[in-house]
């Protein structure tokens, strides 16, 4: 293959399942309200997958709308990239491997990518290389999550907090008339494991029959340093993105941010001088969905018009490890 000038993404789509779980049924499980839930968070519902649903089905139905929206079959895809902390199994086989077979995709690279919330456009900047490169020309890259499955639904801290879904892109050549990457950066510290993490599971800390009970294999979070850690991240970033490419906070169309939390987006417009109308929510509907949520809002956004062509789009993830990531495209 030939190299490319630069990468674009060429079709977009997002996958949420059908069960809504609103606070109101979340306060009858666990000592919480609709009110508390939503002046801390901004999170009214969110979507839980069925009981026969994997995370690989969300992300198989997010990129069968996705090749269908770039105009390419499975057959053109020669990679498959999936972002996700709740893979269908543990260590292997990857999503990636899972989706590729439902999808029919040739015996393509495919891999998955463990970076939280920053998932997705961790697996963004992977794909743009392959494609500028040459490598590969149609990158499918997935962001799934099935969050409900690694909660403690008796700790009102973190269960109100997320939700199941999924996005998926289309990445490949730029050319007249589509989208084309002009940044992107990834960045971590591993500093900040301790702040959000799942203790048990892995090799660290096995699951035994002795630890099983006690909590330790779910999602446990240090809520005050997140918040921090989350709001100064995004505004350095932000900041440094467009000063890479010679632009300004004003030149910026849409923020896509992972869907953390509207106390987060909120505090970062104003520390940016940004309008938080310009900064895509949708939170609200479907709380965090880890690497699925810049995915499922970026489609969303390009399905409902809001993103059009020739707007400056900024996306951003952060999230446990820590790991950050920044992308800018010219839409």
């Amino acid at each position: 293959m030939t190299a490319a000038p630069e990468a674009a993404i060429l079709g977009t789509g997002s996958y949420l399942p059908e069960q809504v779980l609103t606070n109101d049924q979340l306060a009858s499980k666990v000592d919480t309200s609709d009110a508390w839930i939503f002046s801390r968070t901004g999170i009214r519902e969110r979507r839980i997958a069925a009981a026969d649903q994997a995370t690989s089905d969300l992300g198989i139905i997010a990129s069968r709308r996705a090749l269908e929206s770039a105009g390419i079959t499975p057959g053109d895809v020669d990679l498959v990239i999936c972002a996700t902390t709740t893979a269908d199994y543990i260590g292997f086989p990857s999503t990636a491997c899972l989706i590729q077979k439902a999808l029919g995709i040739g015996h393509v690279g495919c891999f998955d990518v463990t970076a939280a919330c920053s998932g997705f456009i961790y697996g963004l900047t992977i794909a743009r290389q392959f494609v500028k490169t040459g490598a590969a020309r149609h990158v499918l890259v997935v962001g799934a999550e099935v969050m409900s499955r690694i909660l403690d639904w008796t700790d009102r801290q973190t269960c109100v907090l997320f939700g199941d879904g999924a996005g998926a892109a289309i990445v490949g050549p730029a050319g007249d008339g589509t989208s084309a990457f002009l940044y992107t950066q990834l960045n971590a510290d591993g500093e900040g494991e301790a702040a959000l993490r799942i203790p048990a599971g892995g090799s660290r800390l096995p699951l035994t029959k002795d630890n099983i009970d006690d909590h330790v294999r779910y999602v446990h979070m240090n809520g005050r340093e997140v918040f921090k850690f989350s709001v100064t991240t995004f505004e350095k970033s932000c900041r440094a993105a467009v000063q890479s490419i010679g632009k300004e906070m004003d030149d910026i169309d849409w923020i896509v941010p992972h869907q953390v939390n509207d106390r987060i987006l909120k505090t970062i417009s104003e520390r940016l001088g940004f309008p938080l109308a310009k900064i895509y929510r949708n939170l609200d509907k479907y709380g965090n969905t880890s690497a699925a949520s810049v995915p499922i809002a970026l489609d969303e956004a390009v399905r409902g018009d809001v993103i059009r062509t020739g707007d400056m789009v900024l996306m951003i993830g952060f999230g446990a490890g820590y790991t950050w990531a920044t992308a800018i495209i010219h839409w």
